[in-house]
C-alpha cells in the first residue's frame, strides 16, 4: 500500500473489519491483498464509482453507508439499494463485462479499500472457501433486491413506504429508530413514487401513531402495524 492525499498505509493483517470472505484467507493470501490494495476516505456526497467506467478494482466498504444507483434516459436517478459496511462494491462487474453498470456515492463519511481486480480474481480461483463466501454475498444481495423490487412493483404507495421503512429498520440499521441518510426526494426515488406522495404517507403514519418524525430521524412506534401495511400492500 502507499500513501497519497486521502489514501493511507494500513496493514491487512491488522484489519479488525475483515469481510467474511477475507477471514478465510491464509497469511500469504492476506499479504497478497495487502501488497495490491489501498485504503481511501471519502466525504458524504462523494462519488466512489461512476456508471460506465471500466472496472480496475474491487472496492471493500470498511465503514459507512453507500447508495448504489443508475441514471435513466431522462437523467433521473434510480436508487437500487443502500449498501452497508463490510460489503464489496463492483462484484457484478468482476464476473460480467468489466464495465461498472452502477454508480456508488457516499451517504456519509466512509472508508474503503481498493483491491486490484487481478489479485481478487486470482483469490477467487485459488481459494474455494473465499469464492464460496463471495458467491454467498452476491446471491444474497441479488435475492434481496429481487424480492424488494417485486414487492415494490406489486404494491401501492402505502405499502411501498412501509416496505422502505422496514428496509431501513430491519436491514440497514437493525433498529427501530434511525436517521434516513438522504433527502426526502431520494427516499421517494428509492421506492419509485413522488416526493409529495412520500411526504403525505409519512405524515399520515405519524398521525396514526405508527412512527415519530423528527427531521430525518424516524422512530417506528408500531412495527406490527407497519408490517401489516407492508404485507397488505
Amino acid at each position: 500500500m502507499y500513501q497519497d492525499n486521502n489514501y493511507k498505509i494500513t496493514s491487512c493483517r491488522d484489519c479488525k473489519v475483515k469481510s467474511c470472505a477475507a477471514a478465510v484467507l491464509n497469511i500469504n493470501e492476506i499479504d497478497q491483498v495487502n501488497e495490491n490494495s489501498r485504503e481511501a476516505a471519502f466525504k458524504k456526497g462523494d462519488i466512489i464509482l461512476h456508471e460506465g467506467s471500466m472496472t480496475s478494482h474491487i472496492i471493500y466498504l470498511k465503514s459507512g453507508l453507500v447508495k448504489e444507483f443508475q441514471k435513466g434516459s431522462n437523467d433521473k436517478e434510480q436508487i437500487l439499494q443502500i449498501v452497508k459496511k463490510h460489503t464489496y462494491l463492483g462484484l457484478p462487474s468482476l464476473f460480467g463485462d468489466r464495465i461498472n453498470h452502477y454508480s456508488y456515492a457516499a451517504l456519509e463519511d466512509i472508508t474503503v479499500c481498493y483491491i486490484d481486480l487481478n489479485i481478487f480474481n486470482r483469490l477467487v480461483r485459488q481459494n474455494g472457501n473465499f469464492a464460496y463466501e463471495i458467491l454467498v454475498s452476491v446471491s444474497r444481495d441479488s435475492l434481496n433486491n429481487f424480492h424488494r423490487f417485486m414487492n415494490q412493483s406489486q404494491k401501492k404507495t402505502y405499502g411501498r413506504v412501509a416496505d422502505a421503512l422496514l428496509y431501513f429498520s430491519k436491514i440497514i440499521y437493525e433498529s427501530e429508530s434511525f436517521e434516513v441518510p438522504f433527502s426526502r426526494q431520494e427516499f421517494a426515488d428509492l421506492i419509485g413514487i413522488s416526493r409529495e406522495s412520500a411526504t403525505r404517507v409519512l405524515t399520515k403514519f405519524k398521525e396514526e401513531g405508527i412512527l415519530h418524525l423528527d427531521g430525518r430521524t424516524i422512530s417506528v412506534i408500531n412495527p406490527d402495524l407497519l408490517q401489516q401495511i407492508s404485507k397488505n400492500g
